[in-house]
């Protein structure tokens, strides 16, 4: 069934549900499309479609350019490989099962493979060559993120409050390692990040955790946000964001939290500022790119902590994570427009209208344009045209 808008849902621009709980609904104003004289605008290199792609669901099904294809994925269980250069179906693959893949957390591609989660707890590793299924395996939860990869392993975090690590080549679980899931958390998991030997990721339970990847061993859980208010929604501490690394400082951020930087080598916090998202952030240069739960961009200078800018003419639009493509910050929202920002001012510099159906997912950046999916699984190849 189709996943309602509601309070609660609003206030943190996502679809979908809290786990366990359908809060009232209520209005929430958004904010009008802004006045925009564009300086730019984008031309369609290619179209092509993956099926239905996820509706009005909840979903991350990201799309990934690696092995020199475009590779997307729709909820139904549609899998295809796409030429970057032309849009051609190089192959495609049906994961339905029973009545649906449920297909959400995704996508991952290492070790000649592409990896994928689903709603029912069902991982998937596909041959990037031909779309063959190599192996599937059951996991505990929901797999609503894509996982990440190192030393061999595949490592998904689930709905459960579990990082599960599975041998790449056949699924066989090498470790796993459970974390504390509050009663209501926000619908969303964190995307583990992994390098230098350790994995990180944020948990329902308001903490970025970090692990050492060969032995599945917790070695240290950095508090993010600690539960406040006298409601179960007003104590949501998750961080759903996925880690980035910068330099040599790991950079994170709560709902009902705080954005912290926290030094790789010791696991201590270095600056923390008061902001809230569930929403993954982007980089360039030394500044971070935030969207916050009710959709105020915010540029923050990673050294300090410091607040560059922020724009508030998108509040409650239901905008994508953010994402950098061609030196300007772009943003989409739930009726399909991208908005491009300049990265020093956070003025507006371009508006565009795509595609009615609104964005799940940010625009991925790639050498010579940026390609951009639909929920109603249009995918698009487009360049800037001065």
């Amino acid at each position: 069934m189709n996943k309602m808008f509601n309070k609660v849902l609003l206030s943190m621009s996502v679809l979908g549900l809290l786990a366990g709980c359908a809060g009232e609904e209520d209005n929430v104003v958004m904010a009008p499309v802004p006045q925009v004289e564009n300086q730019f605008s984008s031309n369609t290199d290619w179209s092509a479609s993956i099926g239905s792609g996820v509706g009005q669901y909840f979903s991350e099904l990201t799309p990934v350019v690696n092995y020199d294809k475009v590779f997307v994925a729709a909820r139904d269980g549609l899998v295809k490989a796409l030429d970057p250069k032309t849009g051609d179906t190089l192959w495609e693959t049906d994961l339905e099962e029973d009545d649906t893949a449920r297909l959400s957390g995704g996508i991952s591609a290492a070790y000649g493979l592409i990896y994928i989660g689903s709603e029912n707890g069902v991982v998937f590793a596909l041959d990037e060559k031909t779309g063959e299924k190599k192996w599937s395996a059951k996991v505990d939860g929901e797999v609503l993120a894509a996982p990440a990869t190192d030393n061999s392993l595949v490592m998904f975090n689930t709905s459960r409050g579990t990082l599960v690590a599975l041998d790449h080549e056949d699924g066989k679980q090498a470790w796993v390692i459970n974390t504390e899931v509050p009663t209501l958390t926000l619908r969303g998991d964190s995307q583990p990040v992994a390098f230098s030997g350790g994995v990180f990721w944020g948990t329902p339970s308001g903490r970025l955790a970090a692990a050492i990847v060969e032995r599945g061993q917790l070695i240290w859980q950095q508090p993010i946000g600690q539960p406040k208010g006298a409601t179960e929604i007003d104590r949501l501490v998750d961080v759903d964001a996925s880690p980035l690394l910068i330099g040599s400082n790991l950079y994170t951020i709560g709902f009902n939290g705080q954005l912290v930087a926290i030094d790789l080598r010791s696991g201590n916090p270095v600056w923390k500022r008061n902001y809230s998202s569930s929403k993954n952030m982007a980089t360039s240069g030394s500044s971070l790119y935030l969207v916050t739960d009710n959709d105020h961009l915010v540029a923050v200078d990673a050294r300090s902590g410091t607040e560059l800018w922020k724009n508030t003419k998108l509040e409650n639009r239901l905008l994508t994570p953010p994402a950098v493509i061609d030196g300007y910050i772009v943003v989409g929202d739930a009726q399909g427009y991208l908005y491009w920002l300049d990265p020093n001012t956070g003025d507006f510099v371009a508006e565009e209208d795509i595609d009615s159906s609104g964005f799940a997912v940010a625009p991925l950046a790639v050498d010579d344009g940026f390609i951009v999916v639909t929920r109603d699984g249009s995918v698009k190849k487009l360049t800037i045209k001065q």
